[in-house]
């Protein structure tokens, strides 16, 4: 095997375009060989694997930036899985282009667009692709599963790699792609910001069932003497819910605690509920019932 081609594929996962081939081994014949032979394996239009170096996802990728070029970016889904999204799929091969770059013999699930601006653009481990704020919007605005998105934009917050601000702000460029996602976008950025996954689980299943949105963290004083931060508050229904962690307040002295918070709240002419993880991530049909009934017992 010629030493250039080996030292070119190396720093390629194990793969080298034709026009770098042109330039290790100039005469044409010798190129046809290789392939011919098998040393050369076509894993995209220009763009060849070598013999014997192992299939990856991450090869995948690699192959379709070099194939499609410089101005092409990892996207959607494959995007998501380079940033680490939950619910990501790890098999996903996915590119965006310019609108009116020829992809037609590509192999790849190629994504057109008008632009990818430098704010749009990172590089993961040395691979080419989205930013996790505009991998969230382009997932949004392509109509992807409301949990998928959600799941991503969770992701991006939790590990640093967006916020909500961020999102919204970018999602304002974008106003004319997709009505449906824009909206959905906004629903789930406004349930991100500043709360933890059980509560942004809570005010989703409230959204999807078409309840208000209650107030967040609302301070109850009495008096100058601050009483309780709370979850959510109903506030035309003087209803407090709080949703409790998988391991909850467990100590004497927390249960105490809770227990002259809960009556604090009372006094203030508020009633109180809670739910538990449980109870939010595994039976939101139950919660979403009594939440319901709850609200209309104190309208009436």
């Amino acid at each position: 095997m010629n030493r250039h081609i080996i030292e070119i594929a190396e720093g390629q996962e194990g793969l080298i375009t034709l026009n770098q081939l042109a330039h290790a081994v100039p005469a044409r014949h010798r190129r046809r060989r290789l392939i011919e032979a098998g040393t050369l394996i076509r894993v995209a239009p220009k763009t060849y694997r070598i013999g014997g170096a192992p299939a990856t996802h991450r090869q995948q990728l690699r192959a379709g930036l070099l194939s499609l070029g410089h101005e092409s970016w990892v996207s959607f889904e494959a995007a998501a899985q380079l940033h680490g999204f939950d619910r990501s799929d790890p098999d996903a091969v996915e590119f965006t282009v310019p609108r009116g770059s020829f992809v037609n013999d590509s192999p790849f699930c190629v994504h057109t667009t008008s632009q990818i601006p430098l704010i749009d653009q990172v590089d993961v481990d040395g691979i080419r692709c989205t930013s996790a704020t505009r991998t969230i919007l382009d997932l949004a605005l392509a109509r992807r599963p409301e949990e998928r998105i959600e799941a991503a934009i969770d992701s991006a917050v939790r590990k640093g790699l967006s916020a909500p601000h961020a999102i919204a702000r970018r999602l304002e460029t974008l106003r004319g792609r997709g009505r449906w996602g824009c909206r959905l976008v906004e629903n789930l950025v406004l349930d991100s910001g500043g709360h933890s996954p059980l509560e942004r689980r809570f005010l989703t299943i409230c959204r999807q069932a078409g309840i208000n949105r209650p107030l967040t963290q609302a301070i109850h004083r009495k008096g100058n003497r601050h009483v309780a931060r709370v979850d959510f508050l109903f506030a035309s229904q003087r209803v407090v819910v709080e949703v409790s962690g998988q391991h909850g307040h467990s100590s004497p002295t927390e249960r105490q605690r809770d227990a002259q918070r809960r009556n604090e709240l009372q006094d203030l002419g508020r009633r109180v509920f809670e739910y538990t993880y449980t109870d939010v991530m595994h039976s939101p049909d139950m919660v979403i019932r009594t939440l319901e009934q709850r609200l209309r017992d104190e309208i009436g």
